[in-house]
């Protein structure tokens, strides 16, 4: 079995977030930057627990980006993976991630492809149904329980207000959300390891450009607490009505 893992560099989730170019762009001066956590925790970890179960499995990574992601690819074949592929390409919208991953997949005939339900970042969610259409898989989408049995998986996944069991036939792609499995941390043996795994590196191809950024802008900053004595609920009625206007 062949699974394909897409992983994601995001900022970490203490980083300063600012903006640069008008707005439009955003400023990694002195971000930390990590794996996506949905790809990480989620798609990855669950699997290696698959290849675990099947030691003939393989896992691939694939990533598009910049050198500057070969940190985490390497973070990411130290928790499990067996080889990595950077499409070489800056990350543009989602329909052109989605276009490179594709490519790959198709060159190489992948029975699962994982990824998390969306970036912390942009959490978009939308990278995974368009790898499926593009290859013409099925697809299902914020699953946390997979399990595989021969060529059918069953897959749970979160639905409003409950839960969906789907059954289907490999191959197919799959969002991962919590609950698919438990975060793992690289040991010292595969940290070694990651150091002389595959990490191959290619070209992008002609993809449509389907959306771009107009501009960026902070969430309006938090305003003073107001404390309240414990014994003056008047008052607090009166600063919710009044000025929090939620009653």
């Amino acid at each position: 079995m062949k699974i394909l893992v897409c992983i994601s560099k995001t900022p970490d989730t203490t980083a300063k977030i600012a903006f640069t170019d008008n707005n439009t762009k955003f400023d990694a001066a002195g971000v930390q930057w990590i794996i996506n956590p949905n790809d990480e925790y989620y798609a990855l970890v669950r699997a290696i627990e698959l290849k675990e179960a099947d030691p003939a499995a393989t896992i691939h990574l694939i990533n598009v980006g910049g050198a500057d992601a070969d940190a985490i690819i390497r973070k990411a074949l130290a928790l499990g993976g067996d080889e990595a592929i950077r499409v070489n390409a800056e990350n543009p919208d989602s329909f052109g991630i989605a276009s490179q991953i594709a490519q790959v997949a198709k060159e190489n005939n992948y029975d699962l492809i994982f990824l998390g339900k969306e970036t912390i970042d942009y959490n978009g969610s939308s990278v995974g149904g368009m790898v499926a259409e593009l290859l013409d898989l099925p697809y299902i989408s914020l699953a946390t329980k997979f399990e595989l049995s021969g060529t059918t998986a069953t897959v749970t996944r979160e639905i409003e207000g409950g839960e969906e069991v789907c059954e289907v036939s490999l191959p197919v792609v799959i969002s991962c959300n919590k609950g698919m499995a438990e975060q793992r941390i690289p040991n010292m043996r595969g940290i070694m390891a990651a150091r002389t795994k595959p990490l191959k590196v290619v070209e992008p191809v002609a993809a449509d450009i389907l959306t771009e950024i107009a501009a960026f802008s902070l969430p309006p900053a938090k305003a003073g607490v107001k404390l309240v004595d414990a014994d003056n609920v008047q008052e607090l009625v009166r600063l919710l009505h009044e000025e929090a206007k939620v009653i």
